[in-house]
C-alpha cells in the first residue's frame, strides 16, 4: 500500500481524502499547520477517527507557507518509510467580495497559499520521487478554472487557475521520471467544506462599500445563495475523496489525467475535455506525445 501526504487536511476535502485513503489501506498523512495550537482539536479528532476505524491515518505539522515546516514533514515521512508515493495538493484558501476591494497584499497572501504553497511542497517532495522514478501527484483544482465563473470569489478563482496551469506543466515535465499527474476538479460544493465559512473579505472596506452602493440590496449574500442553489441537495462532497481513492487504485499509466466532480454542472467537464485535448494534440504536433504518459507505461 502507498504512503500519501495530503496538504490542508484539517477539514473539508483534505480531511475526507485522508480518511478515505487510510480506509482503503494506505498510510495517509493528514497535514495541517499549527497542530499544537489552532488545529490541536483537528489533530485530536483525526487521531480519534483513526483509532475508531482501525486505519493508518496520521496528523502531521505542515504549513505550505513555510519551507522549514514542509522540509521537516517530508523528512519525517521519508525517515519512517523510506519513500513518499503520493502527494495531494489540497491546501487552499477562499476569498469573497469585489475583486478591486482586495489589496495587492491580500492577493499576494492568497497566491502564496494556493499557488506558491504547491511549489514549496513540490520542491521538498519531488527529489525523493524523482530518485525513486515513481510517484503520483494529485492536484485538487476547481471547476471555476474552465466552467461558470460567478462574481465575487475572483481572486480565489484566479489562484486556482494558476495552480491548475502549474499542474498541467508539471505533468509533462515529470513524465520522463515515471511520475504521474492527476487533476481532480470539484464543482461548487457549498456543504461539507469550510471554504465559504472561512473566506476572507476585502480589506479595502471603502471600495467594497462603493460596490455595495451600486449593487442591488443584499447582492453579495444573494450571490452566495444563488451559487449554493445550483448544487443539488444530495451532492456529496465525499465523492471528491472517493475519486482520489479510485485514481490511486487505477493501474500505473492508466490513471485519468483529469476527473471532474461537479454536481452543479457548470460546464467545466465540457470545457476541460476540449482544453486538454487541444493541449494533447499540440504535443503530438510538435513530436512529443511521449510526454503525455509516464515513462515506462503503455499510455
Amino acid at each position: 500500500m502507498a504512503i500519501a501526504l495530503i496538504t490542508g487536511a484539517s477539514s473539508g476535502f483534505g480531511q475526507m481524502i485522508a480518511r478515505e485513503l487510510a480506509a482503503a489501506g494506505h498510510t495517509a498523512y493528514a497535514s495541517m499547520r499549527d497542530t499544537a495550537g489552532k488545529n490541536a482539536g483537528a489533530v485530536r479528532t483525526s487521531d480519534a477517527y483513526a483509532r475508531e476505524h482501525g486505519i493508518d491515518l496520521r496528523a502531521i505539522e505542515l504549513d505550505v507557507q513555510d519551507d522549514a515546516s514542509i522540509k521537516a514533514a517530508i523528512e519525517t515521512i521519508i525517515t519512517r518509510h523510506g519513500r513518499l508515493d503520493i502527494l495531494i495538493h489540497n491546501a487552499g484558501h477562499m476569498v469573497y467580495g469585489p475583486t478591486e476591494a482586495f489589496t495587492t497584499e491580500q492577493l499576494g497572501q492568497l497566491y502564496d497559499t494556493n499557488v506558491l504553497g504547491t511549489q514549496r511542497v513540490n520542491r521538498a517532495a519531488l527529489p525523493h520521487m524523482r530518485k525513486a522514478r515513481s510517484g503520483l501527484l494529485v492536484w485538487i483544482s476547481s471547476s471555476s478554472v474552465a466552467g461558470g465563473v460567478p462574481p465575487l470569489p475572483g481572486p480565489y478563482f484566479a489562484a486556482k487557475a494558476g495552480m491548475d496551469a502549474l499542474a498541467v506543466c508539471y505533468a509533462k515535465e515529470l513524465a520522463p521520471f515515471g511520475i504521474e499527474t492527476a487533476i481532480v476538479v470539484p464543482g461548487a460544493f457549498t456543504t461539507g467544506t469550510n471554504h465559504f465559512a472561512h473566506a476572507s473579505r476585502p480589506s479595502d472596506v471603502a471600495a467594497a462599500a462603493d460596490y455595495d452602493a451600486v449593487y442591488p440590496a443584499g447582492f453579495v449574500d444573494q450571490m452566495q445563495r444563488d451559487l449554493a442553489g445550483t448544487v443539488p441537495a444530495d451532492a456529496d462532497p465525499n465523492a471528491v475523496a472517493r475519486a482520489v481513492v479510485d485514481i490511486v487504485a487505477a493501474p500505473y499509466g492508466k490513471r485519468p489525467f483529469r476527473t471532474v466532480i461537479d454536481p452543479a454542472n457548470d460546464g467545466a467537464a465540457v470545457s476541460f475535455a476540449v482544453i486538454d485535448r487541444v493541449r494533447s494534440e499540440f504535443l503530438r504536433r510538435i513530436g512529443h506525445a511521449d510526454l503525455l504518459h509516464p515513462s515506462g507505461s503503455q499510455g
